[in-house]
């Protein structure tokens, strides 16, 4: 049906950077929202990001004026544009995606861990 596909966590230095991607099976019905999730210890599941079809964006505050999120309708992809990387951006970072009939589906998640 829709299968997210994760990619681009690792580990970096404070003031790094990393990219995520997400990918959607080829064979997806049509997307309208996606998002980037992500869950660190000792706290709950937060939105960092989410961007509609037609490019309206939204971010979580502590993210705001590092992370830029994107994507690319016709690979039916998501991005994650991750600067100025801060220890409290640790986490796993899911990625979202929903169809026009307001069905949700997650990736497995890509561990991003910010450390000196």
């Amino acid at each position: 049906q829709v299968q997210l596909m994760e990619s681009g966590g690792g580990l970096v230095h404070p003031g790094g950077s990393l990219r995520l991607s997400c990918a959607a099976s080829r064979s997806t019905v049509s997307i309208r929202d996606m998002g980037w999730y992500r869950h660190a210890p000792g706290k709950q599941r937060e939105l960092v990001a989410r961007i509609t079809r037609g490019g309206n964006t939204n971010y979580a505050d502590s993210v705001k004026g590092r992370f830029t999120i994107s994507r690319d309708n016709a690979k039916n992809t998501v991005y994650l544009q991750m600067n100025s990387l801060k220890p409290e951006d640790t986490a796993v970072y899911y990625c979202n995606a929903q169809t026009y009939a307001l069905t949700d589906y997650w990736g497995q998640g890509t561990q991003v861990t910010v450390s000196s």
